[in-house]
């Protein structure tokens, strides 16, 4: 894959996710501090380079952030898999990590 091609598709990836962490909730509930915390931590994380969101490699209630309206986020995930929740992997490992319901994404499934 040509350079442009993959550096495009990486900054999309993580515009993705980074909208994915900064959406406010979906509910009337606030984000509790220690949820702000986390949110905090991990675009840090993602900002840094070392690690990149991987959605739908997520076990029930073990995701990272963002599990779509009605939920808040980390740990918010209500089935294995969940196509709009992700855990933080190492960099450029995302889309090799096989589940029940395909490969990894760095774009939520639908």
């Amino acid at each position: 894959m040509a350079d442009h091609t993959m550096t495009t598709l990486i900054a999309g990836a993580l515009a993705t996710a980074l909208t994915a962490i900064a959406v406010a909730p979906a509910s009337a509930e606030e984000f509790t501090d220690a949820q702000k915390k986390i949110q905090a931590e991990h675009t840090a994380l993602v900002k840094s380079g070392k690690v990149e969101p991987c959605f739908g490699t997520a076990l029930k209630g073990q995701n990272d952030c963002y599990a779509g309206a009605g939920t808040t986020c980390a740990g918010t995930s209500t089935v294995d898999y969940q196509g709009n929740s992700f855990r933080l992997v190492p960099k450029g490992t995302c889309t090799g990590i096989s589940t029940p319901k395909g490969m990894g994404s760095l774009s939520p499934k639908v």
